[in-house]
């Protein structure tokens, strides 16, 4: 079966993500839980075959050197006319070649029909200083960039440039000139397209993940110059984030970093898709941390321990911690009990109504 048909088969069960690998069968992952997309396994020629010709529209020679063993992964988009657009991770496994693809929707994703709160329409009006979207793989976070995105695009006059590793959705320019580049395809690494992108008049910038010691300097840097950077990070929460943007500078800088990530830091948030009481399409569970006054003096001080009551203090000025969306999701039918206790920063604080047994 060619590639085009698994990605069909994909498409047709409502799958967003696909998985195929030599010696075993496909399967595919509907709302949060893996399915079996066929009963038969896939042969390593067959699997070594789709995995090269999935490389057929990327730099020349590198179908050579996959099938030689010189290149053993890689990420990119595959955009088919039929079935719509995929990122793709090809790597190797014990049994052969691999693939596994996220199903990217056809349409740009709005914060409405992500399942969030119309408050963060807020974040787009923002001019400088830098948004940080945050949680765990298959969270959303590309997703939540891209309704951010495709808002500012729609209603300011500005330059918007992306680097992404690899490029998921594809923005049509609108009221904004949108300048998109893929790490490895149109530049070496993201600190030297984040470095390039200061040089490009950009008003807006997008960092799909802030990974390294030398990006974050930089995004922060950007932050502190006139700039709107939104990026994520693979962080469980709010706290998280902080400290992990933190704990990538050594000892001796710590004090100027905190001072720097309190002046440019605006808004971090951090989401994961739950499974629906009653099943059908996941809905995103999130916290929001505006740094405000109270919120910037905790991370001047290091005092990340004690951004919690913030949280829980912070209604007023739009904020939601984790528990309390959670509380609030179990109360409106939305998850059960034990789904938002499994997720609960401190379960005892979740009503036992809601759960499929009360």
């Amino acid at each position: 079966m060619s590639l085009a048909a698994y990605m069909a088969k994909a498409r047709e069960r409502g799958a967003h993500d696909l998985y195929l690998a030599a010696g075993t069968i496909p399967f595919v992952r509907v709302e949060g839980v893996i399915e079996r997309l066929s009963e038969e396994v896939m042969p390593p020629a067959e699997a070594e075959d789709i995995a090269v010709r999935s490389l057929s529209s990327r730099e020349p020679g590198q179908q050579e050197d996959f099938r030689c063993g010189k290149l053993t992964d890689g990420d990119f988009c595959l955009d088919d006319a039929e079935h719509g657009r995929f990122r793709v991770n090809l790597h190797r496994t014990a049994r052969g070649a691999a693939l596994s693809l996220k199903c990217i929707p056809r349409e740009l994703p709005t914060l409405e029909s992500l399942g969030l709160p119309d408050t963060l329409e807020e974040l787009t009006w923002y001019r400088t200083g830098m948004v940080l979207v945050t949680g765990p793989a298959g969270c959303g976070k590309s997703s939540t960039l891209a309704a951010l995105v495709q808002a500012i695009n729609a209603k300011r006059r500005e330059h918007i440039v992306t680097i992404e590793d690899p490029i998921e959705y594809v923005f049509s320019p609108d009221r904004c000139n949108v300048t998109q580049r893929e790490i490895g395809a149109h530049t070496r690494n993201s600190s030297a397209a984040l470095r390039a992108a200061l040089r490009e008049d950009p008003d807006v910038i997008l960092i799909s993940e802030l990974r390294d010691q030398e990006t974050i300097r930089t995004a922060i840097v950007a932050a502190e110059t006139g700039h709107l950077v939104l990026g994520t990070l693979h962080t469980r929460d709010a706290a998280s984030t902080i400290s992990r943007l933190l704990d990538v500078f050594p000892a001796e800088e710590q004090e100027q970093v905190r001072t720097m990530v309190a002046a440019s830091l605006r808004t971090v948030v951090s989401q994961r898709l739950l499974p629906r009481r009653g099943g059908g399409r996941r809905v995103p569970a999130y916290e929001i941390l505006h740094v405000t006054p109270a919120v910037a003096k905790l991370v001047r001080d290091g005092r990340m321990h004690q951004l919690g009551s913030q949280l829980q203090l912070g209604r007023k000025h739009g904020m939601i911690d984790l528990d309390a969306r959670l509380v609030e999701m179990v109360g409106s039918g939305l998850i059960d009990g034990d789904t938002a206790r499994a997720h609960a920063r401190n379960p005892a604080r979740i009503p036992d109504t809601g759960s499929p047994n009360a």
